[in-house]
C-alpha cells in the first residue's frame, strides 16, 4: 500500500499538533508496520517548508520550542530528519496540463495528480477536510476515515501479484526517472550512451569480452546464429521443454531443430542425452543429410545447465555452444557467472525476467572478438564501417536508449534481489517439501530464481485451490515444443521426449520476486 502524505499531514506529526496527535502517530507506526510505503509530493515542498518554519517561529516565541537555532533551521533540521522515511513522487509537466481550469487549489490537483501516478493501491492522507483533489480515482482520507478503511479491509488482504514490478518500481523509481530524463534531454534515443554504459556493465558483470545490447532475448538467439552462419540443412541440438523462441530461430534461418530431453531433476537439457543425439543424427533416415552445428542449452527457471558435460560433447564434435541465459542472468555455475558459460551467450530484458526493462530488450554476451564484431553488423542492417555500407545481411535490432536506462537503473538493485529470490525459495522449498515435488538445485548451481516451479499429480487440484485462496499460478510449459503445430512438419509424436512431457502434466509455478515477504508466502503456502 502506497500511502501520500498531505502537507498538514507531516507538520502534525513533526509538531505534535492537534487533540489527536497520538492517534494520528499511532495509525503512521501502523502503516508502517504493515509495509506501507510513504510518499510525498515535490510539488509541495516549498509550501512544507515556508508553513513548517512559520509555525515553529510561533512555537519559539511562545516558549513551547526551546532552541538556539534559528527558526528556518531548526524547521529544516525536522524536515532533513523526516522526509528520509518517504519517498518523493515527481510531478510531471502534464499533471499541470490535465488540471481543470476551474479548479480551486492547484497546489492541491498537482499531488493528487502526482499520487495517482504511483503504481498500485494508493492513498492520499490528509488532515484538510476541503482537499480539492484533482485525480477522482484516488481515495482521499483524513485520519479517522484512513483507519475506518484499514479495519473495513482488514479481512480482504490485496491481491498477490504473480511478479510485482510495482514493487520494484517503487524501490528505484527515483533513478528510472533520473535515467529517462536524462535521455529526454539528451535525445539520442538510438545508441545513446546509455547503451554503451549498458554494456560495459553487463560485460563486467558476466565477466565477458563483449556485451552487445539488442531488441528482444528473441534477437540475441537470433544474431550469434546468424554470425556462425546457420542456414538450411544445419542441425542446432536443443530442448523442447522451453519457450518457442529458442527453436523458433533456428526455423526462422532454415535450419532444423533437434530436439533433446531433459534432465528430470533440473529441467536442463541432458548432456548424456544430447551426446547421443549428436552421434545418431547421421544414422536416421530423416536426418542424415544434416550437419550438426550448435547446441542450445536453456537455463531453465534460472538454473545453469551442466556446460562442461555439454561444451565437452560440443568440443568433441566441433559444435559452438550457445547459452540461452534469457532466465538465468544472476545465477552461477561452478563460480562462473551465467554468460559466460558457453562460446557465446543470450539474455532477455523482458519485463518478467529477474533483469528486465519495460518492454523488450536483449543482449549477447561474447570473449569471441570476430563473433562480436560481426553480431555488431548484424544488429544494424549488416553495417560496415559507415551506415550507408552494408556488408552483410542483417537486422534492424539496437535495443533503445530509455530501455538501455531504465536496466541500469535495476542493476542498481539487481545484486540485492537476486539475494532476496535465494531467501524467497528457500521459504518455499523449506515449507512445502512434504507438498510437493520443489525445485532441485545442483549444487554446483545457484539459481537466478526467474521462477518457482514444482511438480505434482495432483496439479489441477492444488492450482485450484489457491486460485480460491487468490494466489495466481502459472504453468511454465504446458505443452513441449516437438508436439506443437509448429513444428509438426518434423513428424515428432507424443512419447519422443517423455522426461519434457511428463514435466508438462505436473509442472507449475508460483509467485516469485525479490519482494515476496515471509507472510505472503505463509498464506500461498497454507493454501496448498
Amino acid at each position: 500500500m502506497n500511502i501520500v502524505l498531505d502537507v498538514n499531514v507531516i507538520l502534525d506529526l513533526l509538531l505534535k499538533r492537534g487533540l489527536d496527535y497520538h492517534s494520528k502517530v499511532a495509525l503512521f507506526d501502523q502503516l508502517r508496520a504493515q509495509g506501507a510505503t510513504f510518499w510525498f509530493a515535490a510539488c509541495a515542498l516549498p509550501s512544507l517548508e515556508y508553513i513548517h518554519a512559520q509555525e515553529v517561529k510561533h512555537l519559539i516565541r511562545s516558549g513551547r520550542i526551546n532552541t538556539t537555532l534559528s527558526p528556518a533551521a531548526f524547521a529544516r533540521q525536522q524536515l532533513d530528519a523526516f522526509l528520509p522515511s518517504v519517498a518523493i513522487i515527481s510531478t510531471l509537466g502534464c499533471h499541470w496540463q490535465d488540471i481543470p481550469p476551474d479548479h480551486p487549489d492547484r497546489e492541491d490537483a498537482l499531488v493528487s495528480l502526482a499520487a495517482a501516478s504511483i503504481p498500485g493501491q494508493t492513498i492520499l492522507w490528509t488532515g484538510d477536510r476541503t482537499f480539492q483533489s484533482a485525480a477522482p480515482d484516488l481515495p482521499v482520507y483524513d485520519h479517522l476515515g484512513l483507519k475506518q478503511y484499514l479495519e473495513e479491509t482488514a479481512s480482504r488482504p490485496p491481491a498477490i501479484p504473480f511478479v510485482n514490478l510495482a514493487a520494484q518500481q517503487l524501490q528505484i523509481r527515483d533513478r528510472v526517472e533520473r535515467g529517462i530524463i536524462t535521455v529526454l534531454k539528451h535525445g539520442s534515443y538510438i545508441m545513446g550512451p546509455e547503451i554503451k554504459e549498458l554494456e560495459t556493465k553487463l560485460a563486467s558483470y558476466a565477466g565477458v569480452k563483449h556485451a552487445i545490447t539488442c531488441s528482444s532475448g528473441t534477437d540475441a538467439l537470433l544474431m550469434p546464429l546468424m554470425a556462425y552462419g546457420v542456414g538450411p540443412g544445419d542441425a542446432i541440438f536443443t530442448t523442447p521443454f522451453t519457450f518457442i523462441a529458442t527453436a523458433e530461430v533456428i526455423q526462422l534461418l532454415g535450419a532444423t531443430p533437434v530436439f533433446v530431453d531433459i534432465d528430470p531433476k533440473t529441467f536442463n537439457i541432458d548432456p548424456k542425452a544430447l551426446a547421443e543425439a549428436v552421434i545418431s543424427l547421421g544414422k536416421n533416415p530423416r536426418t542424415e543429410h544434416l550437419k550438426p552445428r550448435g547446441v542450445i542449452p536453456v537455463d531453465l527457471f534460472g538454473q545453469p545447465a551442466d556446460y562442461d558435460r555439454i561444451n565437452a560433447v560440443a568440443q568433441k564434435h566441433g559444435l559452438f555452444v550457445l547459452e540461452d541465459a534469457a532466465q538465468s542472468f544472476g545465477a552461477t555455475y561452478k563460480g562462473r557467472q551465467t554468460g559466460s558459460l558457453a562460446d557465446v551467450a543470450a539474455i532477455s530484458f523482458f519485463p518478467a525476467k529477474p533483469l528486465g526493462c519495460y518492454g523488450d530488450g536483449g543482449a549477447v554476451l561474447t570473449d569471441n572478438d570476430e563473433l562480436a564484431a560481426i553480431m555488431r553488423s548484424i544488429r544494424v542492417h549488416g553495417q560496415g564501417t559507415h551506415k550507408y555500407d552494408n556488408v552483410r545481411l542483417g537486422l534492424n535490432g539496437r535495443m533503445d536508449t530509455l530501455q538501455a536506462a531504465i536496466v541500469l537503473a535495476k542493476l542498481g538493485v539487481f545484486g540485492q534481489e537476486i539475494t532476496a529470490r535465494q531467501e524467497v525459495a528457500r521459504r518455499y522449498s523449506q515449507a512445502l517439501q512434504k507438498v510437493v515435488e520443489v525445485p532441485y538445485v545442483a549444487p554446483e548451481c545457484s539459481s537466478a530464481w526467474a521462477q518457482y516451479s514444482v511438480l505434482s499429480d495432483r496439479r489441477e487440484v492444488l492450482q485450484a485451490k489457491l486460485k480460491e485462496a487468490g494466489v495466481p499460478t502459472a504453468i511454465y510449459y504446458p505443452l513441449p515444443l516437438h508436439l506443437q503445430g509448429a513444428f509438426a512438419h518434423m513428424g515428432h509424436k507424443a512419447g519422443d521426449f517423455p522426461v519434457s512431457e511428463a514435466a508438462s502434466k505436473r509442472i507449475f509455478s508460483l509467485p516469485m520476486h525479490p519482494y515476496l515477504n515471509s507472510a505472503t508466502q505463509e498464506k500461498i503456502c497454507s493454501a496448498f
